[in-house]
């Protein structure tokens, strides 16, 4: 019997980009495109490269299993477009690295090939919606990212998006059966919670 499909947990309306869908991602079905995107040079900083499509299943059957880390593939009016990756900064290895805050929440951001038309705000509009669905938990107080240091678009597209940048940072690497991680070399980012509007209290 085929397994269910996965249903969205979050769409949002962005004026002017369209309608912008986030489902978990389902390791079966979504290791082939997620395997083509992280396959990539444009996609090198993401860690993956060398990694063959089994190997990406397993990696995110291992997110599928955690509570304190979530994948989501990202759909712009029903095309899938990026990939989106939150977790709990005090049960990652970013703990190691800066002083963990109640309520912070960190965040990886893989955008797919554009098929080479390239549309002015795009990047905007995703990400727009990404940061709604990750404050939409009222218990998020702040957004943390961590791109590789020399990844020096994905830092100046934080900053556009309105996070204030943090020191340079060594992420240790992680050894074990079930995952491994090298050593990275990153820079900090952190996006405060928006203020509520009175309407909103």
């Amino acid at each position: 019997m085929t397994a269910p499909a996965r249903q969205p947990v979050y769409t949002r309306l962005v004026e002017g980009f369209g309608t912008v869908t986030i489902t978990p991602v389902d390791p079966a079905a979504d290791a082939a495109l997620i395997h083509s995107w992280v396959s990539e040079e444009r996609a090198r900083f993401w860690g993956m490269a060398g990694a063959d499509r089994e190997l990406v299943r397993e990696i995110y059957e291992d997110v599928d299993r955690r509570t304190t880390h979530h994948a989501y593939m990202v759909a712009r009016d029903g095309e899938r477009v990026a990939l989106l990756q939150t977790y709990d900064c005090a049960e990652d290895r970013i703990c190691e690295c800066y002083e963990v805050q109640p309520g912070d929440v960190g965040v990886h951001l893989l955008i797919g090939p554009s098929g080479g038309r390239a549309e002015r705000g795009f990047s905007a509009g995703l990400m727009t919606a990404f940061m709604a669905f990750v404050f939409s938990d009222g218990s998020v107080r702040r957004v943390v990212a961590e791109p590789d240091a020399r990844n020096h678009k994905a830092v100046a597209r934080l900053e556009r998006s309105g996070f204030v940048l943090g020191p340079e940072i060594e992420l240790p690497e992680i050894d074990l059966p079930e995952v491994h991680l090298p050593a990275k070399r990153a820079r900090l980012a952190f996006l405060g919670a928006p203020v509520p509007l009175p309407q909103d209290r």
